[in-house]
């Protein structure tokens, strides 16, 4: 009612600059509900004072004000009854901000139904907000309804305004709304970017100024201007005494009007000095930052400065306040027939994290510990004998550690998921838990002790790497600031560039851009990130210990479907257990990591081979607990998992939308009608044979055989798509138009591609191999598709099932045994055989279970490949229905000529477009729009990383980030450096 009173109407009544210079008096409460705050806390405020001083400022502003306008004209009773309900609008606006200041005064007072208030506020903060907004809109409609009539003036010059003064009205309205939603979120911007005082302080509190110098400085101009006019530019002495007394009046009133003004402008500044000491973090919570969600558009700038949150600063230095408490990280990589180049760039990745570790040092550690894995020469190491094989041992600078440990699989057992098993176990079960079980059972107080075990669980990470990751430092902290800063973020990743050179890895080098680009963001912006990748990636331990996660995670497969789910993808399983459970898993592109990726297409499509099919089934397992996962993660709405299941749709029909493709109108044209002499609607059922003798062929031959049709079908499709993009270009240059079916979807394709590469300046240059990529569609879409789908039962691992280099392995197994044995920890001893017995036995290699199991395996991919291929011929056929019939189902589109002018004919897109359009279109736009929004939240959370305050704080954040106490715990899982079996 305040605002509604405040700014429709007593403004109106009074000039420009008295509404800007009485808009800073509402912040008369939350000074004084500041001075209660701070005195009812347990200890004395370094604020205090500047509060007190603030009530009374605005109070005399006050003062000042009413005394003035009641002097100036008593007899003015119009004028004194606006003034006075400008006043008490005012009092009334300033209560907007007392929920901030109540929950401090609640936490500090011993009253119960304060903190039951306070905490149904905040589970209720969204209703509340929703509610609140919907009573003033109906309370500033009744202020208007009353005003109206109160005012005698007629409902009939409201409606009936001319079409001329109501545009200008709507648009001054949409510029006011326009230009308020803007600052408030470049407000929340510049809190975010850690830049608080220069780019939010200081101009809000210059902004009432300089409107104020806007108005009064050309008024003070003409009227210098019209007395130099009238009187000349000689002063006249005789009349000097007249012109006083003449003009003492305006003279006193501008007094007393200076007078008020700067009493509630100093008042708003000594009412918001906490703020240039506020302690904040870098991308903080909004509800964080602010004690509200609203704000006042009418009074932006007072709004936002008294909104903000409000800390009690003891003066004492050991209370000083710390946004976050340190973490501690541990890097974890599993090793598997690396080469030396390999690992010595994880290890120079990592020995840039630990603390004194810069310069050349960080290549001397890194060689240093190869050449203990390698020669074993250093004098200081620590070699202990362990119930799963071996523990080397090394003491870095600053008291980090780096343990490899050396997996023997006739002892634990192998593959990368058990191997995860074990060092999670390790982290989390011994090196974090064990201390507090060991104080429970000495009796330690439970409520502490439980507090403390669960802000250290919160406040531990773990860098999951591979043994060929580079990385930066500022690629990890980028990974923190997201679980520092959001408590329900269980797990984060980062921009995976692969790494290699040759053909393979430049089409790998765009495929994981737009997969990076498009997917990851849409998934981070409407939901979770569905997998974030070992590689690397940062997890909390509190959700790895949660409930149904590493219980679930540790399960041996023992059905078909366990064997692709849970050990193809063990990265993509596990953030599956995360969701579930209720974790936010999200992706900053600002966080780069580089890993080798395949250079040879066997490896290539061996590596696919594993990650197509779990990942259907992961996403196949969230769809079928949509509504359990909705309700229990906030992140994981019901519009998201239908997002979900379109986008599972469009990967199944991938297939049939390739051969679409190749049936269109290019192919149908060059291939069937010139050459061959076919009729364009015989081009679908020729463009379906290859792909189908393909996949009847694939079940009876050897997957390397496989491989090799595949590879040679994929460079005649790769060919063929060359062909098609000519005749394509060359059929627009001829035609003079640019709007066929096929000469729409090139320039779309491209536009889009160039657009999105513009929109990541870092990574432009990747658009040189978007050629590539378009020539490999049908190869990677159609061809791997049905390879993926005919070995879905092959589950071995596929990529580095050889030692890198026969010299190295040689020289690994011919280092000479070392003698010098310590004693290990009977405890730790005891745990490893204690998880070992539970988790971690070798399995047993029963000939008739693995022939039982293979046979399963079978059955269970000839029941999906059916249900795939079967859907995939379900749309095929559709199409070719469509076609064949000539049905309506079409989209005319106006023909244009190269000039781009109408040429007064159509072109028709027919079924087989229509087809395509519709299955990729919508998602497309989907995920640009993610794409834009995840690309402004990136390039604020990179802005405020480069810290734009000054140099003090500057040197606060780096204090901080040594704070961090990083334990590097590499596992280099060597399970016999001459066994060629796939970890």
């Amino acid at each position: 009612m305040g605002a509604a009173i405040l700014t429709i109407v007593a403004m109106p009544h009074l000039d420009i600059v008295t509404n800007v210079t009485i808009l800073n008096g509402v912040a008369v409460i939350s000074a004084l509900l500041q001075v209660i705050t701070q005195c009812s806390a347990k200890e004395r405020n370094r604020f205090l004072l500047p509060s007190i001083i603030a009530f009374v400022l605005i109070l005399l502003g006050y003062a000042l004000f009413l005394f003035l306008y009641i002097m100036k004209d008593p007899t003015d009773f119009k004028m004194i009854i606006w003034v006075g309900l400008a006043v008490g609008a005012s009092f009334l606006v300033s209560f907007n901000w007392w929920e901030g200041y109540l929950r401090l005064i609640s936490k500090s007072s011993s009253s119960v139904f304060l903190r039951e208030l306070c905490r149904d506020m905040r589970r209720c903060q969204n209703m509340l907000n929703i509610l609140t907004s919907l009573l003033r809109i109906a309370v500033t409609t009744c202020v208007i309804g009353a005003y109206v009539p109160l005012v005698k003036m007629d409902w009939n010059i409201v409606t009936s305004l001319p079409s001329r003064e109501a545009k200008i009205i709507a648009i001054i309205i949409g510029v006011q709304l326009i230009s308020s939603a803007l600052c408030h979120w470049f407000s929340l911007v510049a809190c975010k970017m850690h830049a608080l005082r220069r780019c939010f302080i200081l101009p809000l509190y210059l902004a009432s100024l300089a409107v104020i110098v806007l108005f009064v400085v050309p008024v003070i101009v003409y009227y210098q201007d019209y007395r130099t006019s009238l009187n000349g530019t000689s002063i006249n002495f005789s009349g000097y005494c007249n012109q006083v007394s003449i003009y003492f009046p305006l003279i006193l009133s501008m007094i007393f009007f200076s007078g008020s003004a700067l009493s509630w402008w100093l008042g708003l500044v000594l009412a918001t000095l906490h703020l240039w000491y506020l302690s904040l973090y870098r991308i903080q919570r909004t509800q964080d930052l602010f004690m509200r969600r609203l704000y006042e558009g009418g009074f932006l700038e007072q709004s936002l400065l008294l909104n903000t949150r409000f800390d009690i600063q003891t003066t004492a230095k050991q209370k000083k306040f710390t946004p976050l408490d340190p973490v501690k990280v541990f890097l974890c990589a599993t090793m598997w027939h690396e080469t030396y180049d390999e690992m010595m760039k994880m290890l120079i990745s990592i020995f840039r994290d630990v603390p004194g570790s810069q310069g050349r040092h960080v290549n001397e550690y890194a060689e240093m510990l190869v050449e203990i894995i390698r020669e074993q020469q250093i004098p200081d190491q620590k070699i202990v004998t362990t119930p799963y094989g071996g523990r080397l041992v090394v003491t870095m600078p600053h008291g980090n550690s780096i343990m490899v440990h050396f997996k023997d699989k006739e002892l634990i057992r192998h593959k990368k998921r058990w191997s995860q098993v074990m060092y999670l176990y390790y982290l989390l079960g011994w090196k974090v838990s064990t201390k507090y079980f060991k104080r429970w059972e000495k009796g330690w107080g439970d409520g502490e002790l439980n507090k403390e075990f669960e802000k250290e669980k919160h406040n531990t990470y773990i860098l999951a790497l591979d043994g060929d990751t580079d990385f930066q430092p500022a690629a990890v902290m980028l990974l923190i600031d997201r679980l520092k800063m959001y408590p329900r973020v269980g797990a984060a990743c980062g921009r995976i560039h692969p790494t290699g050179s040759g053909p393979m890895v430049w089409y790998q080098k765009f495929e994981y851009a737009v997969g990076h680009w498009l997917q990851k963001t849409a998934e981070h912006v409407f939901g979770c990130v569905l997998c974030s990748p070992g590689c690397f990636s940062l997890f909390r331990a509190a959700a790895l210990m949660d409930d149904n996660v590493m219980k679930r995670y540790s399960i041996k497969s023992s059905k078909a479907q366990h064997y692709i789910q849970y050990d193809q993808a063990e990265d993509r399983w596990l953030c599956t257990l995360l969701l579930k459970q209720g974790w936010r898993v999200e992706y900053n592109a600002a966080s780069d990591a580089y890993t080798n990726a395949p250079e040879e297409f066997k490896e290539f499509y061996n590596q696919r081979r594993r990650w197509g099919p779990s990942t259907m089934a992961n996403i196949v397992d969230l769809l079928g607990s949509a509504t359990l996962i909705s309700q229990r993660n906030p992140s994981m709405s019901r519009t998201y998992m239908v997002y979900q299941l379109f986008n599972l749709a469009s990967s199944i029909l991938t297939p049939s939308t390739v051969i679409l493709l190749i049936a269109g109108q290019a192919f149908s044209w060059f291939i069937l009608t010139v050459l061959l002499d076919i009729q364009p609607n015989g081009a679908l059922i020729m463009a379906l044979i290859p792909p189908a003798i393909f996949l009847g062929i694939s079940f009876k031959i050897k997957p390397d055989t496989q491989i090799v049709i595949a590879a040679i079908m994929g460079t005649l499709y790769a060919f063929l798509m060359m062909i098609t993009a000519i005749i394509i270009i060359g059929t627009m240059v001829k035609d003079k138009t640019i709007l066929t079916p096929s000469s729409l979807f090139l320039i779309a394709l491209a536009s889009f591609y160039v657009i999105t590469a513009l929109m990541h300046p870092q990574e432009i240059g990747l658009v040189c191999f978007g050629l590539l990529y378009i020539l490999c569609i049908p190869s990677s879409y159609l061809l791997l598709s049905i390879y993926s789908m005919v070995n879905m039962n092959n589950v071995s691992w596929g990529t580095r099932e050889t030692p890198p280099a026969a010299a190295a392995a040689t020289q690994a197994a011919s280092a000479p045994q070392t003698t010098r044995f310590y004693i290990y920890l009977q405890d730790e001893e005891q745990f490893f055989r204690e998880l070992t017995a539970k988790y971690l036995e070798p399995l047993s290699e029963n000939k008739k279970e693995q022939k039982n199991m293979a046979n399963k395996l079978k059955e269970f991919r000839n029941k999906i490949t059916f249900v795939y291929f079967i859907f995939n011929t379900f749309w095929l056929l559709a199409t070719f229905t469509l076609q064949l019939s000539k049905s309506p189902v079409f989209i005319q589109v106006p023909k244009v000529d190269i000039n781009l002018h109408y040429t007064g004919e159509y072109i028709t897109i027919g079924p087989v477009g229509f087809m395509f359009l519709l299955t990729f279109i919508f998602l497309v736009l989907i995920q640009f729009l993610a794409m834009l929004h995840h690309r402004m939240c990136t390039l604020i959370h990179y802005v405020a990383f480069l810290d734009t305050e000054s140099m003090s704080e500057q040197q606060k954040e780096q204090q901080s980030l040594k704070e961090v106490h990083t334990t590097a715990i590499i596992l280099l899982l060597l399970l016999g450096w001459e066994s060629p079996e796939a970890p």
